[in-house]
């Protein structure tokens, strides 16, 4: 209980974190932070309360959810710092402003993800706001790269998922039903390279789709401190939780297969 409780809060605590690091003149709708972080934070504490699992995946495979939780939370603080240096400037967030416009001027060349995330802005949106979206579109998008990166170490120098022990296909893959749909290696490759193949492309995709539908979401709502940190991170974050997702079945899938090969050469020894 104590485990679960522990991880509610630190979910909750990453829901409120843009609104308690902003100033108050950059924070909006304090009652529906607090209701969505009340809600996330209850959702995973009955998750990791409950021995039979339910929804999150890799639940007891640490550290894919840890490092998730650790690259967004460390996003976040970065982009509040980022946009709350104008209301309240600090050595640190004059710092963090440095780096952040330094790297989304470095990642800004033809056709990346920043540079789309700045061109579907409005003519009519000033610069500092353009300037800054491609700041925080840079930092977040690092950030997103770096936790691809340190997952895939862990694969390859830490032997995940074994390195913790047996894997339990069941307590980790939830929503995944190995008695359907054929052979459980093929389905688990072929996920996981859906799954890597739309994280790869969402950054791209994601600020046409805007451009394209502005009717829906007008990019110049950005200009708004909290709104520019939640848009931001999840453009950056959620792709590269994809990746990482899919990573973590293809390696999945690999140790079903070694198993099996073994299997195979035992049965043919004997």
């Amino acid at each position: 209980m104590t485990s679960a409780a522990i991880r509610g809060l630190l979910v909750a605590l990453l829901v409120v974190l843009p609104s308690l690091l902003l100033p108050v003149a950059a924070t909006q709708s304090p009652e529906i932070v607090a209701f969505t972080a009340l809600l996330a934070g209850g959702l995973i504490f009955a998750e990791y309360f409950t021995h039979f699992p339910s929804f999150v995946e890799f639940r007891d495979a640490p550290p894919l959810n840890r490092s998730r939780f650790v690259f967004a939370s460390l996003c976040m603080i970065l982009l509040s710092l980022l946009a709350g240096h104008p209301f309240q400037p600090t050595g640190f967030s004059a710092l963090v402003h440095k780096l952040a416009y330094t790297i989304g001027d470095t990642l800004d060349f033809a056709y990346s993800p920043v540079q789309l995330s700045r061109l579907m802005m409005p003519e009519h949106v000033p610069q500092y706001t353009v300037d800054l979206v491609r700041a925080a579109a840079g930092l977040a998008y690092l950030l997103s790269l770096m936790s691809i990166a340190y997952f895939a170490l862990l694969i390859r120098l830490r032997n995940w998922p074994l390195a913790n022990g047996a894997f339990n296909v069941w307590v980790n893959l939830p929503l995944f039903d190995p008695t359907t749909g054929g052979d459980v290696v093929a389905r688990l490759q072929r996920d996981a390279k859906l799954h890597i193949i739309a994280g790869v492309l969402l950054p791209f995709l994601l600020p046409a789709l805007v451009q394209m539908g502005g009717s829906l979401f007008d990019p110049a709502l950005l200009g708004s401190p909290q709104l520019l940190i939640w848009c931001v991170t999840g453009w950056a974050m959620v792709p590269a939780s994809m990746i990482m997702r899919g990573m973590a079945r293809l390696r999945v899938a690999d140790l079903i297969a070694q198993k099996r090969r073994a299997f195979a050469h035992d049965l043919q020894t004997v």
